[in-house]
């Protein structure tokens, strides 16, 4: 993968110092640290939000900011999109204008991605003359995503939007993020408290703490290595799976879906048969056994070989 952000940046604060350089290649980098550990002030820095007291940032090639040059592009000709934790949609606007708006303020000569395809990709076309307050939380943030996209950015920064989302509409966004990636290729800095988050989706993985870069890498092999990590919790790790559902049994509570090979029963999910959707296995809920489990209350149970610990 060809390198689109290289950054050094240190920024000074009362109690509390960023320290970070790193280069990142496309695709999705996920930053992944405690609260407090500068993941936010990162993203700032890199939008043009906050001013590095020291440093340099380069997206493919164009200094955004230079202390040395004294270079510090407003955040409006950096050509990145935003998503921030809150969705700041324009209350007054529908669902179509609000995507329209950053489309509008984009020169035509930088326009990649067409509204249109956003609504299609995001599945927003019925929702297209609604108010943002008529919209569920999934459905609004669908809406900041289309909106920030509609810019044909060169770099979109994902700042924790999945933390005050249910899991079932938590799967779903992380579809549309993977979905997005490989169709629209735009790079992605992806920031997260939830290790699950950043093994479900992240190419890299950048972990900060207290400020200071602690380690950069594939996700899996630095999240899951002991030491690096800070605050991780094993038992809170989640495994996102998108599944296709093959029967419904209604009067048993029953859905049933097909996870490669095999088959899993599930609480009733109210979708249809053929339908995919996305579940969580938490870790805590997994009972590994050396033979089958007799008289226990597990509805699943699947034959499985250990590759590696």
């Amino acid at each position: 993968m060809a390198d689109i952000l290289e950054l050094r940046v240190r920024k000074q604060f009362v109690d509390f110092q960023l320290d970070v350089s790193a280069t990142f290649p496309t695709g999705v980098i996920v930053i992944f640290g405690p609260s407090g550990s500068g993941k936010t002030t990162l993203l700032n820095c890199i939008a043009g939000l906050d001013r590095p007291d020291e440093g340099e940032i380069l997206l493919n090639g164009t200094t955004l900011f230079s202390s040395s040059a004294k270079i510090n592009l407003p955040p409006e000709r950096r050509r990145i999109g935003y998503m921030f934790q809150d969705s700041l949609l324009f209350p007054h606007l529908s669902v179509e204008d609000n995507i329209n708006f950053g489309y509008k303020l984009t020169p035509p000569e930088l326009r990649r991605i067409h509204p249109g395809h956003l609504l299609e990709l995001l599945e927003l076309e019925s929702l297209i003359k609604r108010k943002p307050d008529s919209l569920s939380v999934g459905e609004r943030q669908r809406v900041v995503l289309a909106r920030s996209l509609a810019t044909s950015p060169d770099l979109l920064l994902l700042d924790e939007p999945l933390s005050s989302l249910h899991m079932s509409i938590k799967g779903r966004i992380l579809r549309y993020l993977r979905l997005l990636d490989s169709e629209l290729g735009i790079p992605m800095i992806y920031v997260s408290h939830s290790i699950s988050e950043a093994l479900a989706l992240g190419h890299k993985a950048l972990i900060l703490d207290g400020g200071e870069q602690v380690a950069f890498g594939e996700p899996r092999t630095i999240l899951m290595s002991s030491g690096d990590a800070p605050n991780l919790h094993v038992e809170s790790l989640e495994n996102f799976f998108d599944v296709e559902i093959s029967q419904q049994r209604p009067d048993d509570g029953i859905t049933v879906v097909k996870i490669g090979n095999d088959s899993l029963e599930l609480p009733w999910v109210q979708a249809d048969v053929g339908q995919t959707i996305s579940i969580s296995i938490k870790a805590s809920d997994i009972i590994i056994a050396a033979q089958r489990p007799e008289s226990i209350s597990a509805r699943n149970i699947l034959e499985a070989t250990i590759e590696q610990m």
